[in-house]
């Protein structure tokens, strides 16, 4: 039975709630027949003009706010790529025919980005409630022995407290804005990586949860050994947030101190296991790490319970390299020292080490994951590693963020 072709315009025009369609420069491209209804304007007095434009202030409210709020969510839009749920505004509507006259109304709105297949914002669904009849159809209590206030009385007493509203929100939202800076600026200096900056052949990718500060545990490293070998590592604390960010710092800084001083990755993965031994919250975290031998062209790598990288020759062939792989830190094993392996690349190779939130999916078998990123990197092996990496994000649909944090490192062998 093949499923009937649904037609979006009349669903669109039909929608029973009042619906703007903005561009991101807030000209008005769409409108639906409840919005017409509940402003009581027609098609050719919206479509194609600025929105406040077509909605001022009302002049003669000096205290009049409507335009600022208003542009400061579609604003706060336009940066996040995020809905914005707007407090219950007072936002006078100018009666159409009559210059300078407005009616007192009152809205709920909600501003929602609609974003293109580049990521950013294409369209903003403006969406609003009117709530004018409910506003002054409840008058608010009078003291005892006082009369019934007013019509005008009630309508100035709702205005006082939806700027108070208003203004808490605001102060919520500036709050959670340095939250998240000063998150982001710890994350940074956690992540930084000197020896980065001579490797234009190596591209990084940091991708925090979209229900996090922007701050995770995961974390990748760059760091140059002697006699033209360099090492490159991703590593996977269990959690996320600040307490994960503080675990994942003090492991990354081990692990680096750890490969400078034994080269050897199998052995230096030890250093770090039995470090993270020493407190609790660092158990089960897991990682992978790879020398490469620019010499010899040979990679030796290991892994402590990390998916394993992958290394794409310029035809498009896939190896993953999975070899070497025994349990996440910190948990005990006969076995020391850690297994290591050694793969040969050629020019043009391409080495990808990653975390399991580029790859997983819930109710997905691992393997499922791991046939999508090596068929994506085989089909596009050949582009540079910046490239690389963005194709790699949005092919495997976590280009904004996804339900787990996700690291990634692309080599240019």
């Amino acid at each position: 039975m093949s499923t009937p072709r649904i037609d979006y315009p009349a669903l669109f025009a039909a929608t029973p709630s009042p619906f703007l369609v903005l561009s991101p420069d807030l000209v008005i491209v769409e409108v639906n027949e409840a919005y017409l209804q509940v402003t009581g304007r027609t098609r050719d007095e919206l479509v194609g003009r600025e929105l406040f434009e077509v909605h001022p202030d009302n002049p003669a409210d000096p205290a009049a706010t409507g335009v600022r709020n208003l542009t400061a969510s579609l604003e706060r839009v336009l940066r996040t790529k995020q809905p914005d749920t707007m407090a219950v505004q007072r936002y006078d509507l100018a009666v159409t025919g009559r210059p300078g006259v407005f009616q007192a109304r009152w809205w709920s709105p909600v501003n929602t980005p609609v974003l293109g297949p580049d990521g950013e914002v294409r369209w903003i669904i403006h969406r609003v409630e009117d709530l004018t009849e409910f506003m002054l159809s409840r008058p608010l209590r009078s003291e005892p022995g006082e009369a019934q206030k007013s019509r005008e009385g009630v309508e100035l007493e709702l205005f006082t407290r939806a700027q108070d509203l208003q203004l808490v929100n605001d102060e919520l939202r500036d709050a959670h804005d340095w939250e998240r800076l000063t998150a982001i600026t710890l994350q940074k200096a956690m992540l930084h990586s000197p020896d980065l900056a001579g490797h234009g052949e190596i591209a990084v990718r940091y991708m925090p949860a979209t229900r996090s500060l922007n701050i995770c545990g995961d974390w990748y490293d760059v760091v140059d050994l002697s006699d033209d070998r360099f090492t490159v590592a991703v590593g996977d604390v269990v959690g996320h947030g600040l307490e994960a960010a503080a675990v994942m710092g003090m492991l990354r800084s081990a692990l680096s101190a750890a490969v400078r001083a034994i080269p050897e990755p199998g052995k230096a993965m030890d250093v770090l296991s039995t470090y993270a031994r020493t407190f609790e919250s660092a158990l089960a975290t897991t990682a992978a790490k790879a020398v490469v031998d620019r010499r010899n062209h040979q990679i030796t790598y290991t892994s402590a319970g990390h998916l394993p990288p992958v290394l794409c020759r310029p035809d498009g062939s896939v190896e993953l390299l999975d070899k070497a792989t025994d349990p996440p830190l910190g948990v005990l094993t006969h076995q020391s020292p850690r297994p290591q392996a050694t793969v040969s690349y050629g020019p043009g190779d391409t080495l990808v080490l990653y975390t399991d939130g580029l790859v997983e999916r819930r109710g997905e078998d691992i393997d499922t994951g791991l046939l999508r990123l090596t068929g994506a990197v085989a089909r596009h092996a050949r582009l540079d590693p910046e490239d690389l990496a963005d194709t790699l994000l949005a092919r495997l649909g976590v280009a904004d963020g996804g339900a787990d944090d996700v690291a990634l490192i692309i080599v240019r062998l």
